[in-house]
């Protein structure tokens, strides 16, 4: 080491142990940021009556306020991890921060649902941002494996409570202001995460990062759009029409498109390559399926406690509870139940738990009691704890330091991806079945056609149809909440149906520790080459370090 090159690494040891000394305090500030937006991906369900009412919002227009947000989020992020690899994560964090709180504003103060539609989209760019940044800096600051096991356990037990605070704090703010307030609340969060993140966290980028993929980000959004879209709309257009095929069939080929293009692509967004890396794809597929089932149980349970039990919004909130904090529990328990049974074992009864919750929840009528549900919810949230924080360690095991935005942007992917999918598969499912049983109901059937029209696009209308049907409407209330019932419980078993899936795919390619064989090394020293060219002042900080011991 030259006499010029001491300075600078002596900068550099104090910069990385006043790191170290912050990390659980770093940790914090990134797992309020996290909070922010997956609280937001909550707490707008338990408006979703409000808006059916007070917008006039359809079935399909709630599925897009849910989704516009979840889609644009899922588009962005393996853009936005790329961003914050190459120009810095911190930036990346605030930046998304400051744009997460004043489109939160603009959605906040929409006139119509079509309005509140965009700004959730907005507000999405922001969350992109957010999200990869803060398992990326997470990944950087906590090094040692043990201790950053712990750090995304405690990172994904924030998905649990704010599964928890969206719903209960909606439903409060639903009790005291109007709608809008669901969104305002994230302003004055998102100010405090900023201060928090420009006073704490610090910053990292990769070394070289390539240009930014701009075909493979285009092909990427359009692909997952034309999906989504498709999914949503099957109801209205007809499962078996021809519009809902060429939907699919546009899809499939942009999908196609896609992934053939970041193969042969010098620098890809996604190293689609990576995927061949059992650790990791098994990994991504577990989380895929568990989100896929969390939201879209969301979606409908705010719903049902709402509309079919009577619970007022806040009641409503304080009911989803027992699902948040089962979450948080078994997320900080799964680390040390993987170093005893190994990653396999751990998530694959996770999305067994969820299979048999969600078949216990099929079964569920208009009279079934709390009591029963909290234990639904309680298997439902503890299988997702026991897959999602096992998991995010398998992905983020995998790769190098320097590739950490890419893999928190594949994680966050598979999540947002599952959840998008959730809501936009068991919405539409349950669409198609409550329609249909509402159409064998006698009292339906004698309703004018605009009555029948706005009762079956809209769930949250039905109550606005029976105030004008006079001595019919507790018959024709009946049939509203006996349809929605078919259509839960028919959902219910195709989430049943995914998360069996996703178990027995984990049992089969999952592999119970970081590194099983030679093959998967290979793998990951063959598609991260930044491994193995480290920062040679790292090196001699290192060995000073160890020399100083």
């Amino acid at each position: 080491m030259t006499t010029s090159d001491q300075p600078q690494l002596a900068e550099r040891l104090t910069r990385a142990d006043t790191v170290h000394r912050r990390r659980w305090t770093i940790l914090a500030v990134l797992c309020l940021a996290v909070f922010v937006t997956v609280v937001d991906g909550t707490i707008v369900n338990v408006a979703l009556p409000s808006l059916a009412v007070e917008l006039g919002a359809s079935t399909r227009q709630l599925q897009w306020i849910v989704d516009a947000y979840l889609l644009v989020f899922t588009g962005l992020l393996l853009a936005a991890g790329g961003l914050g690899d190459r120009f810095g994560r911190k930036r990346a964090l605030v930046a998304g921060l400051v744009l997460f709180g004043i489109t939160s504003a603009f959605a906040g103060s929409a006139s119509s649902a079509n309005e509140l539609i965009w700004g959730r989209a907005l507000m999405g760019v922001g969350a992109a941002l957010i999200f990869p940044a803060t398992l990326a800096i997470l990944t950087n600051v906590f090094t040692d494996p043990g201790e950053r096991a712990k750090a995304i356990g405690a990172w994904s037990a924030v998905t649990g409570l704010a599964v928890a605070a969206g719903p209960i704090t909606g439903g409060w703010l639903l009790d005291q202001f109007w709608w809008g307030s669901v969104f305002y609340i994230n302003v004055p969060v998102t100010i405090v995460a900023v201060l928090a993140a420009v006073a704490f966290v610090p910053d990292s980028k990769e070394h070289d990062a390539p240009a930014l993929d701009l075909v493979g980000l285009v092909l990427s959004i359009t692909s997952i759009t034309a999906l989504v879209l498709t999914i949503i709309e099957a109801p209205e257009w007809g499962w078996l029409s021809g519009r809902t095929f060429a939907g699919f069939i546009v899809a499939g080929g942009l999908v196609t498109t896609f992934v053939r293009w970041e193969l042969r692509a010098t620098h890809p967004m996604l190293p689609v390559r990576i995927f061949r890396n059992l650790r990791f794809s098994a990994a991504s597929v577990a989380i895929t399926s568990a989100f896929f089932a969390l939201f879209g149980f969301i979606f409908l349970v705010t719903q049902y406690f709402q509309l079919v039990q009577g619970y007022t919004p806040l009641e409503s909130g304080v009911r989803t509870l027992p699902v948040a904090l089962s979450i948080a529990i078994s997320s900080l328990m799964a680390p040390r139940v993987v170093e005893r049974a190994g990653t396999t074992r751990v998530v694959m009864a996770g999305l067994t738990l969820m299979a048999i919750a969600f078949a216990w929840i099929s079964a569920n009528s208009a009279t079934t009691s709390y009591s029963e549900i909290i234990g639904q919810m309680i298997l439902l949230g503890g299988g997702l704890g026991f897959t999602t924080a096992p998991a995010t360690e398998s992905i983020m095991g995998s790769l190098s330091k320097d590739k950490a935005g890419v893999g928190s942007a594949v994680n966050d992917t598979t999540r947002e991806l599952g959840g998008t999918l959730g809501v936009a598969v068991i919405g539409s499912v349950f669409s198609s079945v409550y329609a249909d049983a509402l159409a064998d109901g006698p009292v339906f059937g004698q309703l004018p056609v605009e009555a029948q029209t706005l009762t079956a696009e809209s769930v949250g209308a039905a109550q606005i149809v029976a105030n004008d049907l006079g001595t019919t409407a507790p018959g024709y209330l009946v049939e509203v909440s006996d349809a929605f019932m078919s259509g839960f419980g028919t959902a219910s078993l195709v989430v049943a149906f995914v998360a069996g899936a996703g178990a027995l795919f984990a049992a089969k390619f999952l592999p119970a520790q970081a590194a099983d064989t030679a093959d998967d090394a290979g793998e990951l020293t063959l598609y991260v080459p930044a491994a193995l060219v480290p920062d040679p002042l790292e090196l001699e900080a290192k060995t000073l370090e160890t020399t100083h011991v």
